[in-house]
């Protein structure tokens, strides 16, 4: 009981805090079960990574749920999820609902501004650990800067899908030699999610058990997405952006991309605006679509992890974690870097909090409870 109530606070200070979109969230829980708290090791967090990236879902939610997994089982996957999500449930639902007055009181704008700083030099630590495991010769480094040099120029989400399918051809013919190999498990896949899986998706098609519109509509939006939350936009669009209206579409769109946690609560609201009762709405569309992602995370991970073992595949896991470096590089800066840092006073607030965090090795609970009084401060000297 106290193992499981530790995980999911664990996850719940990082959804709480973890500002910055899928690829910084890789950065978070690096910093955290690989560094600090010893979960898992770089190689078997990279084919998590991996794995989470050649999945449709939310990547950084599915690697979430499967570092519970591998620690606790199914429920620790469950907690995982719940913890990280349960932050940017609440508020996109208090969006929709019209409560998003008091995100205007001062000490919330400051405790944002303070938060974003934050996740600047959680982010830039992680970008070095990553990078330093991740990249460790020539030919991983170019990959990471290629995949960086390309977003920055073309930032599209779909020059984010390509720089990683790139890499991960080029990392199964050229990085096949260099790559760390996996260690061998069970290659058995574990069958009854994925009868779920097409259970579900039948039913759909079919209608021969109807199932609530709104869970059919996330649920296949869910199962489609490759790359993240952004990409999830055209896939919803059509259904809800009808029912709404443009602009309360777009303003919740915008809003998942503000707080912290994974920007699939994007459904919360979505779904919390489609439904007679906010709530159940709510609880409904975020269901649907994070349900796909975690049952072929269930499926599969232990088969992955056979997989990983072989050089080729040990190679396009080496690519596709360079590339990611280089994703997290590209975020680093923008959203990251231009959307917290206005002044010389931020800058000094987020070198302060990574000395503190790199070299002092303060725990991360600590420097976020600093942050919190800092915004405390801030407010009161207004």
């Amino acid at each position: 009981m106290k193992a499981a109530l530790s995980l999911f606070i664990q996850f719940f200070l990082l959804g709480c805090t973890s500002f910055g979109g899928p690829a910084a969230h890789l950065g978070y829980f690096r910093t955290v079960f690989v560094e600090q708290r010893k979960w898992l090791s770089d190689n078997e967090y990279s084919q998590l990574i991996a794995l989470s990236q050649f999945l449709p879902g939310p990547g950084s939610s599915q690697v979430g749920f499967a570092i519970g997994l591998k620690k606790m089982g199914l429920l620790g996957g469950l907690l995982a999820f719940i913890g990280f999500t349960l932050p940017s449930f609440v508020i996109m639902l208090a969006l929709a609902l019209g409560l998003s007055q008091f995100t205007q009181a001062p000490f919330a704008i400051e405790l944002i501004s303070v938060l974003k700083i934050f996740a600047v030099f959680v982010v830039l630590d992680a970008v070095l650990g990553m990078a330093k495991n991740f990249c460790h010769n020539t030919r991983t480094i170019i990959v990471a800067t290629l995949t960086a040099c390309a977003i920055w120029l073309i930032p599209n989400p779909f020059v984010q899908i390509a720089c990683l399918l790139v890499a991960a051809v080029y990392g199964s013919l050229a990085l096949k030699q260099t790559s760390q190999t996996g260690i061998e498990h069970s290659s058995k896949i574990t069958w009854w999610p994925l009868v779920i899986f097409v259970g579900i998706f039948a039913l759909i098609l079919s209608g021969i058990l109807p199932l609530p519109e709104l869970f059919e509509q996330t649920f296949i939006a869910g199962s489609l997405v490759f790359g993240g939350g952004h990409v999830v936009l055209p896939l919803l669009q059509d259904y809800f952006a009808t029912n709404m209206g443009d602009n309360a579409f777009i303003t919740g769109y915008a809003a998942a991309q503000a707080v912290p946690g994974p920007m699939f609560t994007f459904a919360t609201y979505l779904g919390a605006l489609s439904h007679p009762q906010a709530w159940l709405g709510a609880l409904i569309a975020t269901a649907g679509i994070f349900l796909p992602g975690f049952i072929l995370i269930l499926a599969l991970h232990k088969q992955w992890q056979t997989l990983a073992s072989k050089p080729n595949v040990a190679g396009l896991i080496s690519g596709v974690n360079a590339s990611v470096v280089g994703l997290l590089f590209a975020t680093l800066y923008d959203p990251i870097f231009t959307s917290a840092i206005h002044g010389k006073e931020d800058l000094a607030l987020a070198v302060i909090g990574f000395v503190l965090l790199r070299f002092i090795k303060l725990p991360i609970l600590w420097i976020l409870l600093l942050a919190i009084g800092v915004a405390s401060i801030k407010t009161w000297l207004i």
